[in-house]
């Protein structure tokens, strides 16, 4: 089948099923295209837990579509392709930071929403990028544990008197972008903005001129007036840059800076899934309220 023979009968299978398709501004560029809505994890979440329909259609990794099951409890979620997991998220078990609490006994853990759900239900609030350092800083306590991402912690440490105790995780997409890297791509355009993401390692944030999460790297999109920037972030989300502001030129700072688990999804899985209401993912409810109340602590700090 051509794409727009699959194009045209996912948007029947949408209509036949009451249903809407939601992508991560990492996937492809074809499945940002026929997306309803295109954003970042967290907010994919929440626009689908306002949603009027029945089914949604979650492209991106697993967490996201249990972060947009427990928010919308009252929806069919499904993922196109069972196998797209995050790397990260695997890094930390549920039962892993029980044991890690014990070693740190009445002290608070933040957790990244990048986890599992049962890694949610064990943590007290979770945060994004985006407001990780808000959330840290609402918590009455002088030390707070961070997972899993040890780079966003660090990130978030430069600016709170807090101790902040980071568990041992990262994600390698930005874990693996060196100085190097970014130099090399400032003496192709020396007049560039650099903007990178904060779960990149501390010496590379020490380089940017400004640390941006995915959904603000796409409002700042809208306003700079740069003709080059230099992003450090997967590179799926330069196609969304690009149709938002064709004047600028959106350059990765390293080339083939790829999920590969994000790229997993195509239209004919997108099809498939709404065809087949494949594959379906399920919260058990008693994780689902634990984690939900972390996850709703974080929203009501904004």
């Amino acid at each position: 089948m051509d794409k727009r023979k699959i194009v045209d009968e996912i948007e029947r299978l949408k209509d036949k099923r009451k249903a809407v398709v939601i992508a991560h501004n990492y996937q492809i560029p074809d499945v940002q295209d026929i997306a309803d809505f295109v954003g970042d994890s967290l907010q994919l979440s929440r626009e689908a837990a306002k949603l009027d329909c029945d089914v949604i259609v979650f492209c991106g990794v697993h967490f996201m579509a249990e972060t947009a099951a427990i928010l919308a409890p009252d929806k069919t979620v499904l993922i196109p392709d069972i196998q797209a997991g995050c790397p990260m998220a695997d890094m930390v078990t549920a039962e892993e930071l029980r044991h890690w609490k014990e070693e740190y006994p009445g002290k608070k853990v933040v957790c990244y929403v990048n986890t599992s759900a049962e890694v949610k239900a064990e943590c007290d609030i979770c945060c994004t990028s985006s407001n990780a350092l808000k959330v840290v800083e609402s918590i009455q306590d002088d030390t707070v544990l961070f997972a899993p991402d040890k780079n966003l912690a660090a990130y978030v440490a430069r600016f709170t008197d807090k101790k902040v105790i980071p568990w041992d995780g990262y994600c390698y997409v930005h874990h693996n972008f060196r100085v190097r890297d970014v130099q090399d791509k400032q003496d192709l355009f020396p007049d560039a903005e650099v903007w990178v993401h904060p779960e990149c390692r501390p010496e590379v944030i020490d380089l940017a001129d400004k640390v941006l999460s995915t959904g603000k790297m796409v409002k700042e999109a809208q306003v700079t007036d740069k003709k080059d920037v230099i992003l450090g972030t997967e590179e799926g989300i330069i196609h969304r840059l690009n149709k938002l502001n064709p004047k600028t030129h959106f350059v990765p700072v390293r080339d083939h800076a790829i999920c590969t688990n994000m790229k997993k999804i195509d239209l004919s899985k997108v099809l498939r899934s709404l065809k087949e209401m494949v594959f379906k993912v399920d919260v058990p409810d008693e994780i689902s309220q634990r984690a939900r109340g972390a996850i709703e602590k974080m929203i009501s700090i904004g």
